[in-house]
């Protein structure tokens, strides 16, 4: 049963739009609250270290390959941003980030146009990220980028980057071209990650429709927020995660526009007259939700928190710092944010800054021997 209060609504309602967190409704007990004496203390901040899953790169010739193809701002209006190793660094130095997963944020390698031109640009991408994780290993992970929606291609590219290069998990766009990722042309795909138990970080891009519904504002106001939930409840209606159960995968932004479309997606999966739709029902959509990870960039608040909390538990929650897209003042505020969340136990305090993440990548761990 999802359960409604009005404590839940009135925090929720103060979301911000990248948390997009107005969550009126449970799906289900996920975790119990804790009890007033296990809470931290409001005036004493997590001061532990952090680990950013949600954090991208742009090596110099991505930048100029960008610039090559015209695109000076990117979905809608984002100015293409500086990024250097060293100021990673020196981001990781100041905010007492301990490690930080770095991807390719949109528009990937798909504003190129031929298929072989993608495949070129992803695989020198997976070079050079393995080449920046294998010089500061404990350092940074980083998320391969696949040359899709080339399936052949991109199962290549995958068996290459996770297999070869050791790659800490895959990119995955919001849509293709157009195709959320509940289609059944990525079966194999989704297969392949499965059997490696995968992690795979989900990232929103501009819909196909943007032009149409974007109301002339940068894609990551209003629809990045909205592709996410779009492709995850693509995913769940198609059954695409509980086929495969070891693909374990990040939805970005405090999910986006997700935990507001909680209870409606678990009320609509039993329509009669919907297919596809999950064999399992609303309890089916319940499970998924619960079982996925979902990271704080731009969203380490308080609302958020509260409204991830009715679809997951804090051990599924991670901190993000979307850097360098992020400015320097707005990842400030959302380190802040992170080490001042409220009505968390210490335990799950620090699972949500660094333990969550390293639970998910063990290898980034300071006291664990970096294998050769």
């Amino acid at each position: 049963m999802f359960k409604q209060n009005r404590r839940s609504f009135l925090t929720a309602a103060g979301t911000t739009v990248a948390g997009t967190a107005l969550a009126v409704a449970s799906i289900g007990a996920v975790a119990a609250e804790p009890g007033p004496d296990a809470l931290s203390s409001p005036g004493k901040p997590c001061s532990c270290g952090l680990v950013d899953v949600h954090a991208h790169y742009l090596p110099p010739f991505y930048a100029q390959a960008l610039a090559d193809a015209g695109l000076v701002t990117l979905d809608g209006g984002f100015p293409v941003p500086q990024w250097s190793e060293q100021a990673a660094l020196d981001l990781m130095a100041e905010h007492d980030i301990e490690a930080m997963m770095m991807s390719v944020s949109s528009p990937s390698v798909g504003f190129l146009k031929e298929p072989q031109a993608r495949q070129k640009l992803a695989r020198q991408l997976n070079d050079f990220a393995a080449d920046v994780v294998s010089r500061n290993p404990k350092k940074f992970g980083a998320f391969a980028t696949l040359p899709l929606p080339d399936l052949d291609a991109s199962l290549a590219e995958l068996e290459y980057a996770l297999d070869h290069l050791k790659l800490d998990g895959v990119i995955i766009e919001s849509n293709l071209d157009g195709m959320y990722l509940g289609d059944p042309k990525l079966e194999p795909l989704f297969a392949a990650l499965d059997k490696r138990k995968a992690t795979l970080f989900l990232h929103p891009t501009s819909p196909a429709c943007f032009e149409a519904v974007g109301l002339g504002r940068p894609a990551p106001i209003i629809e990045f927020p909205m592709d996410t939930a779009r492709t995850v409840t693509d995913l769940l209606f198609a059954g695409t995660l509980k086929r495969h159960p070891n693909v374990r995968m990040i939805v970005p932004h405090a999910g986006g526009a997700l935990p507001a479309l909680a209870y409606r997606l678990k009320s609509f999966a039993a329509l009669p007259f919907l297919e596809p739709k999950p064999e399992g029902g609303g309890e089916e959509v319940r499970q998924v939700l619960a079982s996925l990870y979902y990271d704080l960039a731009g969203s380490a608040h308080d609302g958020a928190i509260e409204s991830l909390r009715q679809i997951t538990s804090t051990s599924h929650i991670m901190f993000g710092s979307d850097f360098p897209f992020t400015p320097p003042k707005m990842v400030a505020a959302n380190v802040k944010g992170a080490r001042e969340l409220s009505g968390l136990t210490k335990a799950e305090h620090e699972g949500i800054a660094r333990n969550n993440a390293y639970r998910l990548f063990p290898r980034l761990r300071p006291d664990r021997a970096t294998e050769g």
